[in-house]
């Protein structure tokens, strides 16, 4: 037996069957229902049931606190409809959002950024096959059926007909089935089949208000696309950029970074680093760096919050932003949920 699922605000509606969890339905018929790890492990599908009867599969208590599930908060990726559902997710796309589609991919260029994090191009068939909006992703599709995520960490506006190139910046994870391929055999040529685009992370220009722009990490390659887009568009929002690493060398654009500051007096940089050692001079700022943000800006009300990386780091600025005055659709992230995390 098939149910009706409904989003609100966006008006968009799917049908789900028996046994299939909401989100799996609503992302087979391309609805842009957000999520990080689809295991009940990272929180980032959750969102709010205002009707309706489901069924909620195991989960991690950190992807959904007890408060939450008696406010009536779900997780699409656990959850099976008993009936029609209406839901709520200020994150979901309207029907006139960009296609969803497969394609072969041709790897352009690769270039180490730092130790443990590679960037790679990726040459797409033509401009008409990808639209995105700058802060989406992509997922390659393994032989094995598995999938991995990243984020473009180029602005739409940048690719080049004729040879249209988005890049990625991947992490290095030990024993990782991907990155360990990356990092070791991947070469130059190689072709590789990715489904794209996804997410809801991306800039809503409906808006004047300042930006805090959080970053860990990796979590920067979907903030430098917002940050191209930004500067494309010529939006002079005050935009501040918290960016934290564990050594200076996690910082691993740095440069690129101070340079756009330069084109961009709205923009203002903080670097913020967690765990420096003696030998790296570091001279700046230190701690952990959501709470670098709240040091600046103990009022964030009237701000947007647009933050990437690590999901302990979104799971806290969440929280503590939501303490100190952050309205609950002022918040958009994309939690970097890794298969490490959901073990």
């Amino acid at each position: 037996m098939a149910f009706q699922v409904l989003v609100q605000p966006s008006g968009r509606s799917f049908t789900v069957d028996a046994g299939e969890t909401l989100l799996s339905a609503g992302i087979r018929q391309g609805i842009g229902m957000p999520y990080g790890c689809k295991d009940g492990a990272c929180g980032s599908c959750k969102c709010q049931k205002v009707s309706g009867e489901i069924h909620l599969d195991a989960y991690q208590a950190k992807a959904l606190s007890e408060s939450e599930l008696a406010q009536g908060m779900v997780l699409t990726c656990r959850a099976t409809a008993l009936s029609d559902v209406v839901l709520e997710s200020r994150q979901v796309t309207r029907a006139d959002a960009f296609p969803i589609r497969k394609m072969p991919v041709r790897v352009a260029s690769m270039e180490k950024l730092s130790h443990d994090v590679m960037r790679i191009s990726l040459q797409l068939p033509s401009t008409e096959n990808m639209q995105f909006h700058a802060g989406q992703y992509v997922e390659f599709l393994l032989r094995d059926g598995s999938r991995r995520a990243y984020s473009m960490a180029n602005a739409p506006h940048t690719l080049v007909a004729g040879a249209p190139i988005i890049d990625l910046h991947i992490r290095h994870m030990p024993g990782g089935k991907f990155t360990d391929h990356v990092f070791g055999a991947m070469k130059e040529k190689e072709i590789q089949r990715i489904e794209a685009p996804f997410g809801s992370f991306y800039l809503r220009e409906d808006s004047e208000l300042p930006m805090v722009l959080l970053a860990s990490g990796t979590g920067f390659a979907p903030i430098k696309a917002l940050i191209e887009h930004m500067q494309h568009r010529q939006i002079k929002r005050p935009a501040y950029l918290y960016w934290g690493g564990r050594r200076p060398t996690d910082l691993y654009m740095h440069d690129w970074v101070m340079a756009q500051c330069q084109h961009m007096p709205h923009l203002q940089y903080v670097p913020v680093v967690s765990d420096a050692l003696p030998e790296d001079h570091w001279q700046g700022r230190t701690g952990f760096v959501h709470a670098a943000v709240l040091q600046d800006i103990p009022d964030l009300s009237g701000y947007q919050v647009y933050a990437c990386g690590a999901p302990v780091v979104i799971d806290a600025a969440q929280r503590d932003y939501s303490q100190h005055g952050l309205s609950a659709d002022a918040f958009f992230a994309d939690s970097f949920t890794s298969e490490a995390d959901k073990r």
